[in-house]
């Protein structure tokens, strides 16, 4: 994987991931509070946390290309 990124890459990079991490954040409130409703929206929950997880993913990508090889 290339790592070389250029100061415009890495800014781009660590807004997304900034953005992506509000928006992760405030996918955990909307699923805790339809989990507290309980009731009959299983099909709402699972596309939020399958949406989280996806945006989990995508964070985890980011921070892997935005942190250097450590070569121990």
């Amino acid at each position: 994987m290339e790592r070389d990124l250029d100061a415009e890459q890495t800014m781009a990079l660590v807004a997304e991931l900034a953005r992506l991490r509000q928006e992760h954040g405030e996918l955990d409130s909307q699923v805790a509070a339809l989990e507290a409703q309980g009731g009959g929206i299983q099909l709402q929950l699972q596309r939020l946390k399958k949406r989280k997880l996806a945006l989990k993913d995508r964070i985890a990508y980011i921070d892997d290309r935005l942190t250097p090889d450590i070569i121990a």
